[in-house]
């Protein structure tokens, strides 16, 4: 028996991203993002029901500003205090870990999919999906991407509109396309 797509993109391998489950999975991540994003201020205390139900996981006081999406959401895990500004995406096709006290600006990007680099393959959806782990305490400034694969260490700090291609270590702060230490 053969693998579905899901199972490939859970398991790391490539996949298409062209598949029925996967999208009634976004469908899902979609339905309640449109639901957090609409839902009135006073309504939206720390984390939303929809997007709490939608989550992994997610510790205490945490607030995602609107508006925000996601690809899934089951792959979104969230330590105590994370704090998500306007306009972040997280695009999870893979999990996505965020430490405690972590801080990410407006307009942000956490990306974990990887399209393949041979055109008949990415015409057809295919990609890979790489985790994305942010440390404890880490500020990701505005408008920064981070990349799949990256893994960022407690404490460090990452610029307004870096590209963060490579993992970056514990308290280092790194700016810049791409992004390279202080």
């Amino acid at each position: 028996m053969s693998a579905t797509e899901y199972d490939k993109m859970l398991a790391g391998q490539w996949y298409s991203c062209i598949d029925d489950k996967l999208e009634a999975l976004r469908m899902r991540a979609r339905h309640a993002v449109f639901a957090h994003n609409s839902m009135s201020p006073d309504e939206r205390q720390q984390l939303s029901t929809p997007l709490a139900d939608l989550f992994a996981q997610h510790g205490k006081n945490c607030m995602i500003e609107v508006p925000f999406h996601c690809s899934y959401g089951f792959n979104i895990n969230l330590g105590d205090a994370v704090y998500l500004n306007a306009g972040c995406i997280i695009l999870d096709s893979a999990p996505v870990l965020i430490g405690s006290g972590t801080m990410i600006g407006p307009g942000a990007q956490i990306l974990c999919a990887q399209h393949h680099k041979d055109r008949d393959k990415r015409k057809a959806g295919i990609e890979i999906a790489k985790p994305v782990t942010l440390g404890v305490d880490v500020w990701i400034g505005a408008g920064a991407i981070i990349m799949p694969g990256v893994r960022i260490g407690d404490g460090a700090i990452v610029g307004a509109g870096a590209v963060v291609t490579g993992d970056v270590a514990p308290g280092q702060s790194v700016v810049g396309v791409p992004a390279r230490g202080m």
